[in-house]
């Protein structure tokens, strides 16, 4: 990845120092890794609670842990001395679903065909046929959304998905438990029951307990279209999995260099290559997106639910493969071994390898092992 992407701006993270056991929370600077971590801000938690953590990081004087190329060397082992973690520790993990309502299409499609993939070119057709172009500026919540929704239910392709696309509520879900997500340079994880499934690009905002955001960072929200598709209820059952949520490389924090106008205008790109060969190439434009960011906090955050931690809040994707891989007509679907890298000029690239989640190294660090850690460590105060 081009390591030259963290020159401008703060970026902040995570890794796993072996010598300590656990994790350290750090900044980039100068093409060096700062270890940060102190008693007043041992988590990365507690560095977004702050109410200016760039003044913070800014104070730190920190430890050189190693350069930014060897932390971030793909041919290092797991853990071994440090490795890259997802940059967020306590905070929960959200997500918006079908916030681009383009991309609301493919999951009507889903749901139509019942997770089956034989099914979708011509229900893809059909709905094209009624609503062609008319998506792309779309606005949820408007007056010409709640006419697309007529015009879908009176051909019969009525769909829970067109409530949450164009209606004025947003889908939030839990995409991943506190501590579960992967980072930079691990497998990321499908459950072995899929058969059709994809990545999904995103842009993932940190905010802190009171709603306010702090940063972005990158996301790939592993998307099971077949299990999904069966049944709006197996949501949880699609979406959290070992290893199925990945976060990263760093939060680039809010600052005079960096803020959320940036992150409404974000192009993000995808490439995926298989060991077959295969190579796809996609993009998501947050230019699309049929809600604004901040709505999308609001939605999650506030009177009606606190999160004492901060969250990380996926925004949704308009990325929606429909090019064919194997067999004609079932568009495409991952294979074990892909390299996804999802990339944005302001945020770097996120990096991980496909495995079934089964496979994935399990998920046995959590809280009670963080702050055993870090009691150990001297870095919890009273």
């Amino acid at each position: 990845m081009a390591l030259n992407s963290f020159e401008r701006g703060m970026f902040v993270g995570r890794i796993f120092r072996s010598e300590f056991g656990g994790p350290s929370v750090v900044v980039v600077r100068d093409g060096m890794v700062f270890d940060i971590t102190c008693a007043e801000a041992p988590t990365m938690r507690d560095l977004l609670e702050k109410d200016d953590p760039v003044s913070f990081v800014r104070a730190q004087p920190g430890e050189i842990v190693a350069s930014l190329g060897a932390i971030m060397d793909p041919d290092l082992p797991n853990h071994a001395p440090y490795s890259m973690l997802a940059p967020c520790d306590l905070q929960a993990v959200k997500a918006c679903g079908v916030t681009f309502a383009r991309s609301m299409l493919e999951r009507v499609i889903e749901e139509r065909a019942a997770g089956n993939p034989d099914m979708a070119r011509s229900i893809r057709e059909r709905v094209t046929a009624v609503v062609g172009d008319s998506l792309r500026d779309l606005r949820a919540g408007s007056e010409e959304a709640a006419k697309v929704k007529e015009a879908l239910i009176e051909v019969g392709l009525w769909s829970q998905y067109l409530e949450v696309g164009i209606g004025p509520d947003a889908e939030v879900f839990t995409k991943a438990q506190v501590l579960s997500s992967v980072g930079w340079g691990a497998s990321v994880g499908l459950h072995p029951v899929s058969n059709w499934n994809n990545p999904e690009p995103e842009i993932v905002l940190a905010v802190d307990s009171r709603g306010r955001v702090k940063g972005a960072t990158l996301g790939n929200d592993v998307n099971l279209r077949d299990v999904e598709g069966r049944s709006a209820l197996l949501l949880g059952k699609a979406k959290d999995n070992n290893a199925s949520c990945s976060i990263g490389p760093f939060i680039r924090l809010f600052d005079e260099t960096y803020s959320i106008a940036d992150v409404r205008n974000a192009e993000l790109e995808l490439r995926i290559e298989g060991r077959d060969g295969f190579v796809l190439d996609g993009s998501s434009s947050m230019k699309e997106i049929s809600r604004d960011p901040l709505d999308l906090v609001v939605q999650t955050i506030g009177r009606h639910h606190q999160y004492p931690d901060g969250l990380m809040l996926f925004m949704g994707t308009l990325f929606a493969p429909v090019e064919d891989r194997d067999t004609p007509g079932q568009g495409f679907t991952h294979k074990i071994g892909d390299r996804v890298a999802i990339s944005n000029a302001e945020l770097g690239s996120l990096i991980n390898t496909v495995a079934l989640s089964t496979e994935c190294p399990p998920w046995t660090f959590g809280t009670a092992a963080l702050m055993r850690n870090l009691a150990t460590r001297g870095l919890l105060g009273n």
